[in-house]
């Protein structure tokens, strides 16, 4: 990296749009990624489509797209850790730590990849659900919903670039997956909450992962008082909680070099 190279608050562009086209290339992650959850709200919302949540006053085959949308985005933004993870194991983020890039050029060139994947995921999820199943919901909460659950994503990819930070080559996978499953599960992405058993439902409001499908719900139109701010406000202390220890550690390495 050079020091020509044009920057926006200290952000190298160039930098930012090579780590986003290169996650974007990946086919094999981008299928799998799209593949599930689009299967999954293929079967689910097939059979569940036409009735009524009571919790939520949705469709289940809206309230089931909302899930698999951010199901599909969460999963985008997490599997970044193996990235970040082989790049350590080669070197690559040693030779980042002495360029001029800083340690919120770093977190923020990997989110906005995070975030471009996501994108594709949660996009293609919807379309799925409006032009395949026939999901009947507003065009205007169609697009709150999406961009809610868009812009809630974030936390989940700044927990991708923690994971990629300490994670061993050996144990990135295992992590990943304990991570992965248990956001999801415990978050009410796979099953609803209402079926539960109680106990899980109180450590669900302490995940992401559940805020995450909140703030499509309430985007959707779906019941609730407070509206998509406070389920915007607790991804938002999430987002900046792991920003911190994000670029704590990036400084604490660098200082090494």
């Amino acid at each position: 990296m050079t020091t020509t190279t044009a920057t926006v608050g200290g952000l190298p562009l160039r930098y930012v749009y090579l780590e986003t086209k290169r996650q974007l290339r990946n086919v094999r992650a981008m299928v799998f990624t799209f593949a599930v959850p689009v299967v999954m709200l293929l079967v689910f919302g097939s059979a569940f489509g036409g009735q009524q949540d009571p919790a939520t006053h949705l469709q289940y085959l809206v309230v089931t797209t909302l899930q698999m949308a951010s199901y599909g985005g969460m999963m985008a933004a997490l599997s970044q850790a193996f990235a970040i993870v082989n790049e350590r194991s080669v070197g690559w983020n040693r030779q980042l730590r002495v360029t001029p890039l800083s340690g919120w050029g770093f977190l923020v060139s990997k989110v906005i990849a995070a975030m471009a994947f996501a994108a594709v995921s949660i996009a293609v999820t919807v379309l799925v659900a409006v032009l395949g199943l026939h999901a009947s919901l507003g065009a205007g909460h169609w697009i709150a919903a999406a961009v809610g659950i868009w812009c809630g994503v974030v936390p989940f990819a700044l927990i991708a670039i923690l994971i990629g930070q300490f994670a061993r080559p050996a144990f990135a996978q295992p992590l990943f997956m304990v991570v992965f499953m248990g956001l999801a599960i415990l978050g009410g992405l796979w099953v609803p909450l209402s079926v539960m058993p109680d106990w899980m439902g109180t450590v669900a409001h302490l995940l992401p992962s559940y805020w995450l499908n909140r703030i499509g719900q309430m985007g959707a139109g779906a019941t609730g008082t407070t509206g998509m701010t406070e389920p915007a406000m607790v991804l938002a202390g999430w987002a900046l909680a792991l920003s911190a220890v994000i670029v704590w550690r990036y400084r604490r390495d660098a200082a090494r070099q």
